[in-house]
């Protein structure tokens, strides 16, 4: 068994427009960055990505936005990208914030096989309108509120590993840890760089 690709071109050789994504990295950390410019050389469209972030103009994931890539980024901070807020704010992008924690956990349960969860996180805001919501007693005996979040699994993941080896496995280090390790269990096809 041999899961190694000469280079990320040959590894993504099978999306296509319309996939979701999942994108490993927090800003421009840990990024996947040969991932992101195979995908911007195939020019596969209406993609959804999913990640911390959309970089920056003219970084990271911020150079698949610009080029018109990305129909709609699910993320938990939209930071200081003019694309990205010229494209919303001109109804081309659509956006869904989840909160960070939240995103994580998503995509943790999609790995887990856990279709959704109840968290407290969002209760009471507009995150919460038309979930579902429950109350259950904390490990403190307090009641509390909760929503139910959905897992969020994708297409492919695309992530940065500090090593890997020809069966997939994957060794994760110091801040590239991020968002990476979670991606990588929660798509039906992970492409990591080493």
């Amino acid at each position: 068994m041999n899961k190694t690709f000469s280079d990320a071109d040959a590894a993504l050789f099978d999306v296509q427009d319309g996939a979701v994504i999942l994108s490993g990295g927090f800003g421009l950390c840990g990024n996947p960055e040969n991932s992101i410019a195979a995908l911007l050389r195939r020019g596969v469209r209406d993609l959804t990505v999913v990640s911390n972030n959309c970089g920056v103009d003219g970084k990271g994931l911020g150079k698949l936005l610009q080029n018109g890539q990305v129909r709609k980024m699910i993320s938990s901070y939209v930071g200081e990208n003019k694309t990205f807020e010229r494209l919303y704010l001109e109804g081309k992008l659509d956006v869904e914030l989840c909160p960070q924690g939240t995103l994580a956990e998503r995509m943790r349960a999609a790995g887990a096989g856990i279709p959704a969860f109840f968290t407290p996180t969002g209760f009471g805001t507009l995150r919460a309108e038309g979930k579902e919501t429950r109350t259950f007693r904390d490990r403190l005996g307090v009641e509390r509120n909760y929503i139910l979040e959905t897992a969020l699994p994708g297409d492919f993941a695309i992530v940065k590993a500090w090593k890997g080896d020809r069966f997939g496995n994957l060794v994760f280090r110091k801040t590239a840890r991020n968002f990476n390790a979670v991606m990588a269990t929660a798509a039906r096809v992970t492409i990591a760089e080493v």
